[in-house]
């Protein structure tokens, strides 16, 4: 994809702070590439980046989608393109900064068509209990039912619509990516040691706490059925109707975080090539120069 470059990794490793610095230097805007910063609110909890890391350089898809929209690949991949396409308007680089590998993948490598939502066929599957939803999902299309989580009644539904509309299994779909011209991708993964990034998440989440998350979330009304998947969002409700403790609460999201990181870290090594950078490693200063570098190289690379 000429003209942009990639900085993802997983969550809480520093991705934010460094792109920001990077993007200054050169001049660049930064891409968002995060789920959930995308949508305005509830910004301690997706862990937003601050004033002062936003003002070093231009952010978009930062708190521009209501809570209550729904959000998918697609979606993304249109706003983001139209994105990086007014950044090269301005003759500026554009780096995409991000954890959230569906995202990107759609972004690299595009998406192959999928069947709209349809009214009558949706209405149907409407009426069906999640238990009869799961089980014709698991006889149409196996793969899909083992792989995605069958209490996310969306997602089941959604996978069974696209199944009754293709006559295909959702799985084959979901990997037939588009390869229509999209430029090679360029860019790089930052990651660090286990324990130093589980330590990092750790504090994260207690900062959050402090921080006030709690009454944020308390003051937050109703979601989109995407949204409401945030990290941290059904501990804390679970916490405000007295189901647990706030110490069994920051435990628990503090678990879950370190759950996704896990799975951010297999989904960026076995789903791209960006070159790897060890932060843990390096101090800040030595990771934005050797950043620097590596991004001059694979740009000059590619001219």
């Amino acid at each position: 994809m000429r003209g942009a470059f990639f900085i993802v990794g997983p969550t809480a490793v520093g991705k934010s702070e460094l792109a920001a610095d990077v993007a200054r230097e050169r001049g660049a805007e930064i891409i968002s590439a995060d789920a959930f910063q995308i949508y305005r609110g509830l910004d301690l909890l997706t862990a937003k980046p601050g004033a002062v890391t936003l003002a070093k350089a231009p952010h978009h898809l930062i708190k521009t989608m209501s809570i209550l929209d729904e959000m998918n690949a697609e979606k993304f991949r249109k706003l983001a393109l139209q994105a990086i396409s007014e950044v090269h308007s301005r003759g500026k680089l554009a780096i995409v900064v991000g954890g959230s590998g569906l995202y990107i993948k759609a972004l690299t490598h595009g998406l192959s068509a999928t069947p709209g939502s349809d009214p009558t066929t949706r209405a149907k599957l409407s009426k069906l209990s999640l238990g009869q939803l799961g089980l014709r999902l698991a006889k149409l299309d196996p793969e899909t039912a083992r792989k995605i989580d069958m209490k996310n009644r969306r997602r089941v539904q959604r996978a069974l619509e696209i199944c009754l509309l293709t006559g295909k299994p959702a799985s084959q779909q979901r990997t037939e990516w588009s390869t229509g011209g999209t430029p090679a991708a360029i860019g790089v993964f930052v990651f660090r040691d286990r324990e130093d990034l589980y330590q990092r998440i750790n504090r994260r989440v207690e900062a959050m706490f402090e921080a006030g998350v709690i009454e944020e979330v308390r003051a937050t009304g109703a979601t989109s059925e995407t949204a409401s998947k945030m990290i941290g969002l059904r501990e804390i409700c679970d916490l405000l109707k007295g189901k647990m403790s706030m110490l069994q609460c920051a435990a628990a999201i503090q678990q879950a975080t370190c759950r996704y990181a896990k799975r951010q870290l297999t989904w960026f090594r076995r789903q791209t090539s960006f070159q790897p950078l060890n932060l843990s490693l390096l101090t800040h200063n030595e990771a934005r120069i050797s950043l620097l570098a590596k991004m001059s190289g694979v740009l000059a690379g590619n001219d």
